[in-house]
């Protein structure tokens, strides 16, 4: 697969994600539902909160996001579409733990968290369903039918906040920050541990070198120009 123009470096960016996500997961509470010997192949999987058409945005979109090449597994080869249905159908995709009681402002400090009245389920069905009638109206195609460099470009509009969602019962969800759980949740489902349906056979830790769950490994932090050649080991075991 060709190299993808949206993020150059992507060996940089996602070991430079890896280390800003604590536990291997902020935004998702996580829930364990997969194991590695059932991981499924991302076609035999059968979506339990995405719809068939949000399905088929969130494969194309998580695979520009990481795409597979040379340095490693991509999304769809790490079951990252898996990860992301598994959880939006959980409490985290319900806000079951945030306090979600207005006001909602739209100009406060980032230090006071989002401040929106969706829940990330919501905001999800909010903004497929908006990224799709952009596609419509823009190309007459669906975004999972658009070649990869008009995905590109329309993943590009929603990170810069170019794309503009019509409102959804008097509420407004920025494209911007839709983008930004998309491509966070993403990231979480490609390095966290496999039994939450992402990272399928750890191929996310494989690509950066990370060992994992290992016990021990002491002697190797400080051997920077060398690779660890014991190979990563989940929580459940399964061994890189």
């Amino acid at each position: 697969m060709p190299k993808n123009d949206f993020q150059p470096g992507r060996r940089a960016l996602l070991k430079g994600s890896l280390l800003m996500l604590p536990a291997m997961g902020t935004g998702v509470g996580l829930i364990a539902k997969a194991g590695a010997d059932d991981a499924p192949h991302i076609d035999d999987y059968t979506p339990t909160f995405f719809s068939t058409e949000e399905w088929q945005f969130i494969l194309a979109a998580t695979d520009r996001l990481i795409p597979e090449d040379e340095t490693g597994a991509g999304a769809l080869g790490t079951n990252v579409p898996i990860f992301l249905d598994l959880q939006l159908g959980s409490e985290y995709g319900s806000a079951d733990n945030w306090y979600m009681e207005g006001p909602f402002p739209k100009r406060a400090p980032a230090a006071f968290g989002y401040q929106l009245p969706f829940t990330p389920a919501e905001l999800y069905r909010y903004g497929i369903a908006a990224t799709r009638r952009y596609c419509q109206d823009t190309y007459q195609a669906d975004f999972s039918e658009l070649d990869a460099k008009r995905q590109i470009e329309v993943l590009s509009g929603l990170e810069n906040g170019d794309i503009h969602f019509a409102p959804q019962q008097g509420r407004e969800l920025p494209s911007a920050t839709f983008f930004s759980f998309l491509l966070k949740n993403t990231k979480e489902g490609y390095f966290a541990d496999p039994q939450y349906g992402g990272n399928k056979h750890m191929g996310g830790w494989k690509m950066l070198g990370f060992t994992g769950a290992r016990a021990s490994f002491r002697e190797w932090v400080d051997q920077y120009d060398r690779p660890y050649p014991l190979g990563p080991v989940s929580l459940s075991g399964e061994r890189g």
